[in-house]
This record gives C-alpha cells, structure tokens and sequence, in this order.
C-alpha cells in the first residue's frame, strides 16, 4: 500500500473538499487518463487495487503511472471507547481528489486497450471518472509547459 514514508504530524484535520482540481488537472506523463468528476477521499488500497486491474488487463504492457498519493491521515479511536481522552490512532491514508484531477495515466498501449484499463480502474474507485486523451486535457485549459 502507499503512504508517507514519514510525516511531521501525524493527526491532521478533515478539511473541506470544494472547487475543482488546480494542479494536477491535465494528462501530463501518459497518452491517456483517467480524470475524476467528483470530490471524494481515495484510500490507498482503492489506488492499489485500481492499479492492479489495469496492470493485469493490459497484461504488463505499456506504462501506467499514479498521480494521487495517499499523504492524509484517517484516525480512528478503538471500538467501545469512552468518550474524550484525545483523537484516534492513524488507521489508513487516503488522497484527497476533486473534480478535474487525472488519477492514474497510462501509455504505449492503443486506446481501446487503455479505454478498457482504465474502465476497470475506474471501477475500483468509489467516485465516477471519465477518459481522457492527452490533447482533450490541454484543450480544456491544462497549461503544457513547452521545453
């Protein structure tokens, strides 16, 4: 599973999930991608699993790459608490997504293949997402940086 190989604090806050993506909202590495149309949490066994079944449909071939990272701590306090005595133990991490970020991209492999890869990732993910090949992502105001 991914997560941070060391943090500066270990409980964070929930925090708010409004506005569209601002970085990240373009397909950058890969020939294609898979954006998300809706905020939400991202645990990383739904990224691990989602990446499983594109690595296997497209049975090893071509390059798949992973634009979320899980860095946010989700604590939980232990069944059958009393209440108070501080916040819980870090229990998983997930990736805050909003509207507009490309997820998982992939290349070298044609597109009804990488269509397909990536309708199984999508599956996987608790929020619904949409292909996207690179030129459409540029078009749509995802500045390409020349160089």
């Amino acid at each position: 599973m991914l997560m941070p190989k060391r943090v500066k604090h270990r409980r964070v806050f929930r925090g708010r999930m409004k506005g569209k993506a601002q970085r990240g909202n373009f397909v950058s590495y890969g020939e294609y991608g898979l954006v998300a149309l809706q905020p939400s949490w991202i645990t990383s066994n739904q990224i691990e699993a989602a990446r499983v079944a594109m690595t296997r449909y497209t049975r090893r071939g071509g390059q798949v790459w992973i634009k979320i990272f899980p860095d946010k701590p989700v604590t939980q306090k232990p069944a059958e608490t009393r209440m108070g005595s501080g916040k819980g133990a870090p229990e998983y991490w997930v990736a805050v997504v909003k509207p507009g970020r490309v997820l998982f991209e992939i290349a070298g492999v044609p597109e009804e293949t990488a269509r397909e890869a990536l309708r199984l990732a999508s599956n996987k993910l608790p929020i619904k997402c949409k292909f996207v090949k690179k030129e459409e992502t540029i078009a749509e105001g995802g500045e390409q940086v020349e160089g």
